[in-house]
């Protein structure tokens, strides 16, 4: 048996797990206050409160580090780089903390598994984060040779439920032909092919289907004509795209148990708005159906709006000729990391090494 520390740290939190090999032992969330936050100028700044919290709460669950084989972070916006799962090594660390494609919360993720591990002289890992990259090269052609389409999705998810699907199946990941729609805050859709999601919409960005705080991608001649506007700056516009598009635009709410509550009391425009988000996803799974030649052994639906069964059933209902569809509703991201972890441990998987 294997134990390992999970670490995923969001903007005012931090949540921590710890699994005997995928048994949790307990999982937390460590609510960091915005007092506690204000004397940090930058995330790379709050790194050693929030170990020093992770170890606290550690010892308070009476879990020694010693007892640990491992220590798994959520991994941050890092270079470009294939799915997996990777050794936290000095290249890393040095990358997560200037931050090479921005500052974000995860980017703590590698850095404090590595100084926890490093302590009693056990391996630190981070798998699959936002940023891999596996995209086919014409896939990245935009049409515009300034500008070149960016692999940014939920791929700890995407990978997770794509693997969990072809171990029921008895199947090995990279033998099989998938199309991963994950349905939550934003959305993305990737199509993977033998193991590498060789193409997905640029989710962070607002690229693809609008979600529910997302605009989804947009008339161009419409958009930049807002832009020139004069109405807004351009921070504003980037919080219009990603933040407050998509539903938290039409309905000032990014819950979609409010917009069906909305139109089960008979508002049209909200059925309207939500049955055109499912749409738009249903389309952007019909894209992969055609990136994959219509080679697709099943369509796997994620995510938290995938507990939404009338959504699914608007989905299904233009998806289903192409494949079997399956629902694995939410996401499990804490799971997702020590599964990971445990492929590296066991031998199934080799660590991949950060360049």
């Amino acid at each position: 048996m294997f134990r390992m520390l999970v670490i995923n740290p969001g903007s005012t939190s931090t949540k921590i797990a710890v699994f005997d090999d995928l048994n949790p032992v307990f999982v937390e969330t460590l609510r960091h206050s915005s007092e506690e936050l204000a004397p940090y100028n930058t995330i790379f700044e709050q790194y050693e409160f929030r170990k020093n919290v992770i170890l606290s709460a550690l010892k308070e669950k009476n879990v020694p580090i010693e007892s640990l084989n491992a220590v798994v972070g959520r991994g941050g916006l890092l270079k470009p780089i294939e799915g997996g799962t990777y050794n936290v090594n000095e290249k890393m660390i040095e990358d997560l903390k200037i931050g090479v494609q921005g500052q974000h919360a995860s980017n703590l993720g590698g850095v404090i598994a590595y100084e926890i591990a490093k302590s009693v002289n056990i391996p630190a890992f981070i798998v699959d984060p936002v940023v891999v990259d596996e995209m086919d090269e014409i896939a990245r052609i935009s049409g515009m040779p300034e500008i070149q389409r960016k692999s940014i999705f939920h791929a700890l998810n995407q990978k997770a439920v794509a693997k969990r699907y072809a171990k029921e199946h008895e199947k090995k990941y990279e033998e099989l032909n998938l199309i991963v729609a994950h349905l939550g805050g934003g959305i993305s859709v990737g199509a993977h092919r033998k193991g590498r999601v060789v193409d997905v919409n640029n989710a962070l960005d607002g690229e693809g289907p609008f979600s529910p705080e997302r605009t989804g991608s947009l008339p161009v001649g419409d958009l930049v004509k807002l832009c020139f506007s004069g109405k807004y700056t351009l921070d504003e516009i980037k919080k219009k795209i990603t933040g407050k598009g998509g539903l938290m635009a039409y309905f000032g709410t990014n819950d979609a148990r409010d917009v069906e509550k909305m139109m089960n009391e008979g508002n049209k425009e909200a059925e309207l708005v939500y049955k055109a988000m499912a749409y738009q996803v249903a389309k952007e799974i019909g894209m992969c159906a055609t990136v994959l030649k219509g080679e697709v052994d099943a369509i796997i639906l994620t995510g938290g709006l995938a507990y939404g069964k009338t959504f699914v059933e608007w989905i299904k209902e233009r998806i289903s000729f192409i494949a079997p569809v399956v629902v694995y509703p939410g996401e499990d991201e804490m799971l997702a990391l020590a599964e990971g972890g445990l492929r590296v441990l066991r031998g199934e998987e080799i660590a991949k090494e950060y360049k």
